[in-house]
């Protein structure tokens, strides 16, 4: 029987949480300081109902940035570019086919093979590119605008906050690429002098 839930376990992958205390508290507070900045600027631009679909869809961002900073989905081209390409996509779909629910059918998987072909799949851009589906007249009124206000500007936003937030804490340094420069310099590299092929000659 033991045997057996072990196995269960490691298949269902129970358990391969390591993080300590300290790491997971630093990722609730990363969180809420980041989903703060995210609220403020959409409630500015959407309202307080329009801004609920992009929220969603930041906050799914806000739990890679802070919970998994150096994942491949979390780094900046990722976030920024899955949000920019699948706000596009929302917003075209929603521009060029008039029935809400074909669109809303739509949406999630044209997005997904823009993100993969620019490689920058970010799996909340799937609710971004929803939330100009499902927004309701406050966002469609912001036609393509609402790719630059309030999505860039969140993920922008939130990246930041995710840059200087995780910064204090060396393990945590944001982007993945600025840990590895900054902790891991690569080693001067001496080539050994090879004869020349002429020397015996």
């Amino acid at each position: 029987m033991r045997a057996a839930l072990t196995i269960l376990r490691r298949f269902a992958g129970i358990g391969l949480d390591r993080a300590g205390h300290l790491e997971k508290a630093l990722s609730m507070v990363g969180g809420l300081i980041g989903l703060t900045g995210v609220i403020l600027i959409s409630e500015v631009h959407l309202g307080a109902a329009g801004s609920v679909g992009l929220v969603a869809s930041m906050g799914a961002s806000a739990v890679l940035l802070f919970a998994v900073p150096h994942g491949p989905l979390s780094q900046p081209w990722s976030v920024l570019g899955g949000h920019m390409a699948s706000s596009i996509v929302g917003v075209a779909c929603v521009v060029a086919i008039a029935d809400l629910l074909v669109v809303a059918l739509l949406v999630v998987a044209f997005a997904i093979c823009v993100m993969y072909y620019l490689r920058c799949i970010q799996p909340p851009g799937g609710a971004t590119a929803l939330s100009a589906v499902v927004g309701g007249d406050a966002v469609h009124e912001l036609g393509f605008q609402y790719v630059l206000t309030p999505v860039m500007l969140n993920a922008t936003a939130i990246l930041l906050i995710a840059l200087v937030f995780n910064y204090p804490f060396r393990w945590r340094r944001y982007p993945a690429g600025f840990v590895k420069s900054v902790e891991e310099p690569e080693p001067a590299v001496m080539k050994a002098e090879r004869p020349s092929e002429n020397a015996h000659e």
